[in-house]
This record gives C-alpha cells, sequence and structure tokens, in this order.
C-alpha cells in the first residue's frame, strides 16, 4: 500500500512539474483555438466600418488636397538633406561595391573577415567621396572661368554686333524693291511691337525680376547647403547599407503574406537593376558625348569651346530630347559670334546625336529599359509634363518598371489561359476560338503548335 501511495504520489507530482515548466518557461501559441461565431461576425462588421470609414477619409482629403500638397512640401523640404544623401549614395554605391569586390579578398589573407569588410568599405566610401568632390571641382573650375569670359565677350562684342544690325536696317529701309519694302514694314512692326513690351511689360516686371532673383540666390545657397549635409548622410549610408536592407527585407516578411513579400522584393530588385542601369549608364554616355563635342568643337574653331561641350554633356542626361536642349542655347551663344559657325554647330550636333543614338548609346545603356521608342518619348514627356527638369530625366526608368509590372501581369493571364506570350504571334489574322485555343495566321505553324503540344504531354 505504501508503494501504491507513492507511485501516486510521484505520479500526481511529475505533471505539476511539467506544467510548471511549461508554464513559466516557454511562450505560449497564438491561435491554439479557433475565432468564435461572435468574434468572426465582429470583424465582418468591422471591416465594413473601415471600407466605408476609408471612403469618408479620401473624399475629405480631396477636399482639402491644397492644404496636404503644402504640407507633403513642407516636409519634402525638411528632409531634403535625407534625400540628396539617398541619391547620392546610391549613385557613389557602384564604386563603393567594385572596390569591396577588390579589396577584401586581400585583406581577408592579414586580417579576420569582419575587420577587412570594415576597412573595405572605409577605403571604399572614402575613394567615392573623393571622385565625387574631384569631379564637382573640375567641373566648376572649367565652367565658371568659360562662364565669366563668354560674358565678358558677349558685353564688348555686343555695341558692335547692334551697330552692325542698325547699318543693315538703314540699308534695308532705303531699298525701294518690292522685298525692301516688305522687309521695311515688317520692320516697323517689329519695333513697335518692342517699343510697347518695354514700356508695358519689362518695366512693370523689374521690380518683379529682381526680387525673384534675391529669393533664387537664396534658394541655391540653401541648396548647397543641403548638398553639403547630404553628403555626411550619404556616408552613413553607405556604412549601413546591408543593415537598411536587412531591415527592409524583414519588415517586408512581416507585414505581407510570403508570396506578396518575395512579390514585392523581386519588383524592388529589378527596379534598382532598371534604374541603376540606365542612370549610371546615362551618366557614363553623358561624359563620352562631353568629351566628343569638345574635341569637335576644337577641331572645328567654335568660339566658347568649354562652356558649350559642358551643357551639350549635362543636357545629354534626358534622353531623346537631351541633345536639343542644350544645342538650342549653345547655337544662339556661336550664332551672336559667326552666323556661318552657329550652322556648322547645328550640323554637327545632329550628327553627333545620330552617334550617340544609333552606336554609343546602344552600346553602354544596351536594352536596360526594355521601352521602345515611342514610350520613352512618352514617358519623358509625362515626367517632364508633371515634375520638370527632374521628371524628364527619371520618368523613363519609372515608365520602365510601370511597364515591367504590366507586362508580367498580362503574361500571367495569358499563361494561365494558355495562350502564346509573344506579341509577333497575335497578327492581323490570328485569333482564339471559342474553345480557347489560339489559331496562328499561318495553318503549319498550328500543325506544329499541336504537334509540339502532345510531344509534352507524352513526355509528362
Amino acid at each position: 500500500m505504501e508503494k501504491k501511495e507513492n507511485v501516486e504520489e510521484g505520479v500526481s507530482e511529475k505533471p505539476e512539474e511539467k506544467k510548471s515548466a511549461a508554464y513559466y518557461e516557454k511562450r505560449p501559441e497564438f491561435g491554439n483555438r479557433g475565432p468564435s461565431k461572435i468574434l468572426l461576425h465582429f470583424r465582418k462588421g468591422l471591416t465594413f466600418f473601415l471600407v466605408i470609414a476609408a471612403c469618408v477619409i479620401f473624399y475629405f482629403l480631396l477636399l482639402r488636397i491644397d492644404d496636404i500638397s503644402v504640407g507633403v512640401s513642407k516636409v519634402i523640404d525638411v528632409l531634403k538633406p535625407i534625400l540628396y544623401g539617398m541619391v547620392i549614395a546610391y549613385l557613389l554605391n557602384p564604386i563603393v561595391k567594385q572596390i569591396d569586390r577588390w579589396l577584401i579578398p586581400q585583406l581577408k589573407k592579414k586580417m579576420s573577415q569582419e575587420k577587412a569588410k570594415k576597412v573595405s568599405r572605409s577605403v571604399g566610401v572614402f575613394a567615392a567621396l573623393v571622385m565625387l568632390l574631384a569631379l564637382i571641382l573640375a567641373l566648376c573650375n572649367m565652367l565658371i572661368p568659360e562662364l565669366y569670359k563668354s560674358i565678358r565677350d558677349m558685353v564688348q562684342t555686343l555695341p558692335g554686333q547692334i551697330s552692325d544690325m542698325v547699318t543693315k536696317i538703314i540699308s534695308i529701309q532705303k531699298d525701294t524693291s518690292p522685298a525692301g519694302v516688305m522687309a521695311r514694314n515688317l520692320l516697323e512692326k517689329g519695333s513697335d511691337a518692342l517699343q510697347n513690351w518695354i514700356k508695358q511689360d519689362l518695366l512693370t516686371k523689374v521690380n518683379e525680376v529682381m526680387s525673384n532673383l534675391t529669393v533664387g540666390i537664396i534658394n541655391f545657397v540653401s541648396e548647397i547647403l543641403n548638398f553639403l549635409i547630404g553628403l555626411i548622410v550619404s556616408v552613413y549610408i553607405l556604412f549601413s547599407k546591408e543593415t537598411f536592407s536587412a531591415q527592409s527585407k524583414k519588415i517586408v516578411y512581416a507585414v505581407f503574406r510570403t508570396d506578396h513579400a518575395n512579390m514585392i522584393l523581386h519588383l524592388t530588385k529589378k527596379s534598382n537593376e532598371i534604374f541603376g542601369g540606365f542612370i549610371i549608364g546615362k551618366i557614363i554616355d553623358s561624359m563620352i558625348i562631353g568629351v566628343l563635342c569638345f574635341f569637335g568643337l576644337t577641331l572645328l574653331k567654335m568660339p566658347y569651346i568649354l562652356l558649350i561641350s559642358v551643357i551639350v554633356g549635362v543636357t545629354n542626361v534626358i534622353p531623346f530630347f537631351g541633345p536639343y536642349i542644350g544645342a538650342i542655347p549653345s547655337a544662339v551663344l556661336i550664332l551672336l559670334n559667326d552666323p556661318i559657325k552657329g550652322l556648322y554647330f547645328l550640323i554637327f550636333i545632329l550628327v553627333l546625336q545620330q552617334l550617340d543614338g544609333n552606336v554609343i548609346g546602344p552600346k553602354i545603356l544596351g536594352n536596360s529599359t526594355g521601352l521602345s521608342a515611342f514610350w520613352v518619348v512618352f514617358s519623358i514627356l509625362l515626367g517632364g509634363g508633371l515634375f520638370g527638369f527632374v521628371g524628364m530625366i527619371m520618368g523613363v526608368p519609372t515608365f520602365a518598371v510601370v511597364y515591367y509590372i504590366i507586362t508580367m501581369l498580362i503574361n500571367h493571364l495569358l499563361e494561365k489561359k494558355k495562350l502564346p506570350l509573344q506579341t509577333s504571334e497575335y497578327g492581323e489574322k490570328s485569333y482564339v476560338d471559342d474553345s480557347g485555343r489560339f489559331v496562328r495566321e499561318n495553318p503549319e505553324e498550328n500543325d506544329t503548335a499541336v504537334k509540339n503540344g502532345e510531344n509534352k504531354k507524352e513526355r509528362k
């Protein structure tokens, strides 16, 4: 009897110990019980309530869209140094990655892996910043003296050019031929319009121009300060880029469903490939065009060689329209100096643009965006109309990402319907019959497709 009591006591004590250990040491599991019916009805009611509340909030947000845009612009102004830092870090990241790829294997032979990564990252960030600052200083050193010289030459030559123009106008006024009479009438109308513009518009807008000039100088100094702070921010971003990437991935997997999270990460990686390939490639392409423009203008003995080369190189960052945008002010500068050379310059820019569009650009950029010429023009016009100069540059890669997403969704729907994905398959006479079978233009292709389908089934 005593043994049985001991056994019973032992049996009764052990579960208590297990329960105590499980309760205090192990984390309780969530969702052991299924949701109650009351909770299910409450969730449905809460969903309806949230949908209605979201519609009401959206309606009131549309009513206060102006105040919201002002608030967003203020937030963007405050965060400009951070935005500058992110952009600078993104542009410098390829240099840092390349230095890590070269230096870490060499440093691993002499120190631990962790220390090798830190040393390599420090060297990479320092080298990237030195290269960026050297490029900026070189551009300023070339541009500012050339700009000062161009303005000085224009001030010195402008009176002589005006006197030559007056002499030509006087000679036209003395001409009694029909063409001379017509030219004289046009000159009189033009001079009257110019006088009215000076009296009515120009004098009234002098104060406005001066105030805008003052505000522009203040904004320029502010942007310079934001850029300098952004350089400091970019250093921290480049040192901690792996941590930021891991944190972002962690949040995505925590918030979204697994398949949705993987799709978001895939689109993020693809967007990085499109933006990185386009922006870095376009910068390299613009530098090459600027150098070629410099040598070409030197051979043609054009005025303002350095200034025009910088203008053409910088504006070439804008796809398609960039060379023409840079050519217009440059042609005006050269035309004031020598009209014949201005005509030669326009021909040279046309040749250079064809060389860039057909040879240099495709070699460097390749098919990084996957867009046809029509969609490139469309994205530039749309981005420029909505966001100005920045929109013209970023419109192409942004639209390329949207185009990729739409193409991916359409291909997914076509695969579900077992239809071909190639656009070339959908010719004028091809169609889908009532049974869902795709019928091609050429009957032989239909027979080949049927045979291929049968062979695939046999293999399976």
